[in-house]
C-alpha cells in the first residue's frame, strides 16, 4: 500500500482591510453601520452572524477607525473593567451565553454607557435571546441594537471564493468557483473550508486547483 504523502502547511495571510471587505446584500447594514461611526444608535452595538460571515472582518476594521482594543469574551472579567474602556472603544469578540460573568458584563455595558466610549460586541445569535440569570443584563442585552449579517447570495459568495483563493496566491478559473459555488452551503464558513481543503489535496497529490481537482475532492466527501 502506498504511504498516503502529507500536504506541508503553508502559511497564508487573509487580509482584514477596509478595502479587503466584500460587500453584498447580507452584509450591506453591517457595513454601513461601521462606516457611519460615531454616528451610532447607542454606544454600544451587536454584529450578529453565523461563524465566517464578517463579523470579526468588520470588528477589525471599525477598531483600526475608532482605535478600538479587542479581547475575547472570556476576557470580560472584574479586574479587567477599570481599564477595558481606556481608549474610548472596544470590541468584545464572539459573546455568549456564559462566556463570562453576568455581573461583569452588565458593568462593562453600564461603563460605555456612563464613559460615553464605544463598544462593539460580536455574536452568532442576537443577545436579545439569550438566558441570563441577572434580570437588569437581560434588560440591557434585549436593548441593544443589533445589525445582522445574513448567509450570502450567490455573488457574494463566488466574490468570497476568489477572494479566499487569492488570499492563499492561489489563481483560479471561473468554471472552477462556478462549481464549488453550487456544491457548497451557501455560507462563508463552508468557502472558508472548502478553499482549504483544496489547497491542501492541492499540495498533497502535487497539482494544480483547478475544476478537476474540486469534482474529485466534492465527489468523494
Amino acid at each position: 500500500m502506498t504511504p498516503r504523502q502529507l500536504p506541508l502547511a503553508l502559511g497564508f495571510h487573509e487580509r482584514f482591510g477596509r478595502e479587503d471587505f466584500l460587500a453584498g446584500p447580507s452584509n450591506a447594514g453591517a457595513l454601513a453601520l461601521i462606516d457611519r461611526w460615531p454616528d451610532w444608535p447607542a454606544p454600544a452595538v451587536a454584529l450578529v452572524g453565523p461563524e465566517g460571515s464578517g463579523k470579526s472582518h468588520l470588528a477589525a476594521v471599525w477598531a483600526e477607525i475608532a482605535g478600538a482594543r479587542s479581547i475575547a469574551s472570556h476576557a470580560v472579567a472584574p479586574a479587567a473593567l477599570p481599564t477595558a474602556l481606556a481608549t474610548g472603544a472596544l470590541v468584545v469578540e464572539d459573546l455568549r451565553p456564559g462566556a463570562c460573568e453576568e455581573a461583569a458584563l452588565f458593568h462593562l455595558l453600564n461603563l460605555a454607557r456612563e464613559a460615553g466610549a464605544y463598544l462593539l460586541i460580536t455574536a452568532r445569535a442576537s443577545p436579545a435571546g439569550w438566558p441570563v440569570a441577572l434580570r437588569d443584563l437581560g434588560s440591557r442585552l434585549r436593548a441593544l441594537p443589533v445589525v445582522t449579517l445574513a448567509p450570502p447570495d450567490d455573488v457574494l459568495l463566488r466574490a468570497v471564493l476568489v477572494k479566499l483563493f487569492a488570499d492563499r496566491q492561489l489563481a483560479v478559473d471561473e468554471s472552477l468557483i462556478g462549481y464549488v459555488a453550487t456544491r457548497i452551503e451557501r455560507s462563508f464558513a463552508a468557502a472558508r473550508t472548502v478553499v482549504d481543503e483544496l489547497d491542501r489535496e492541492a499540495l498533497r497529490q502535487k497539482r494544480e486547483v483547478n475544476r478537476a481537482l474540486a469534482v474529485q475532492l466534492l465527489r468523494d466527501r
